[in-house]
């Protein structure tokens, strides 16, 4: 009989931890043995000690205490490293990711597909600014990483363990789950669902991390940000060499200066707004480098519980 692990990255969910359990046992089909991995990412409210009484009673819980809160890409990886599973679904402990849908996500798996993503079909409780950005951030992404990235899928998948095997060789440091499994090129499958509202609690994702989240995977996965530079470098010194050579014109035919010398204040600023925003690019690129070679872990793992009723490892 195949085990199935399920990933549940918790931040001060306590109000849920115990519901999503349930929820998403009912759903997992009656063949297949589970196995639940809730990772802890450094919650303030009772969320560990939910956890760990949930994992006393029931012998396929499991749980990673993380010393601090890293991020939930790097809570997902946490839990990646401790799952046995035969299949790996990973999830939101919220509710925004709905547990009925995990049933279609099997069917689509025994078909043949490696990874099946849940891909939300509308963005309504979204409000306006995260609509709009989302759209252009999926644009971006697609356009620079020269494959497929998904448009509206998330880190509610399932995936094989061979897709998972071969995910756990990449050792990046800058994680950004949803490229390096596209990255892959495994076959894959679709469940469309609307994202209902969190059943309790707030949204953990703040606009800063959001955007970090998505620089991180622009940069992780393109270099189209240098090559823009470069034409916008072109195009400016371009329109700067014609300017230049109008000035000349003028200052030798008409006698008019000062007018001329507005527009090349105006091209000035606009050559510094140019050379800052190429030394934020390049910088942002040297960061990520200078992140990759510190060689710190992503996590650091505080306490582990391995589906052993009360018992634990610091």
């Amino acid at each position: 009989m195949k085990k199935v692990s399920i990933l549940l990255p918790v931040f001060n969910e306590e109000d849920n931890i115990n519901q999503i359990y349930k929820a998403i046992k009912e759903n997992i089909p009656a063949n297949y043995l589970t196995d639940f991995i809730f990772i802890d990412d450094g919650s303030s409210d009772n969320s560990l000690n939910v956890i760990k009484e949930l994992a006393i009673e029931n012998s396929d819980v499991s749980f990673i205490s993380l010393t601090r809160n890293f991020g939930h890409q790097a809570a997902l990886m946490a839990g990646l490293q401790m799952a046995k599973g035969d299949i790996i679904i990973t999830m939101d402990a919220d509710f925004q990711d709905p547990p009925d849908k995990i049933s279609d996500f099997f069917e689509l798996y025994e078909s043949g597909k490696k990874i099946v993503y849940g891909k939300r079909v509308s963005r309504k409780n979204d409000g306006f600014v995260k609509r709009l950005t989302a759209k252009w951030y999926y644009k971006i992404q697609k356009l620079s990483s020269g494959y497929d990235i998904l448009e509206n899928v998330g880190d509610f998948r399932l995936m094989d363990k061979e897709v998972v095997d071969n995910l756990l060789k990449m050792n990046e440091k800058s994680i950004y789950l949803r490229g390096m499994i596209s990255w892959m090129g495994f076959p894959y499958g679709l469940v469309e669902y609307e994202r209902p509202v969190r059943k309790s609690g707030e949204t953990k994702y703040s606009l800063i991390k959001m955007i970090s989240l998505a620089m991180n995977g622009i940069l992780s996965f393109s270099f189209l940000p240098l090559k823009i530079g470069f034409f916008i470098g072109i195009l400016s010194m371009g329109l700067g060499a014609s300017f230049l050579t109008y000035i000349i014109y003028d200052v030798l035919i008409n006698n008019e200066v000062y007018p001329l010398f507005k527009w090349l204040v105006v091209i000035l600023f606009i050559f510094v707004g140019f050379l800052f925003t190429l030394l934020w690019i390049l910088s942002e690129y040297i960061g990520k480098i200078y992140y990759e070679n510190l060689n710190r872990p992503i996590f650091v793992v505080n306490e582990t519980s391995v589906n052993q009723k009360g018992e634990t490892q610091s």
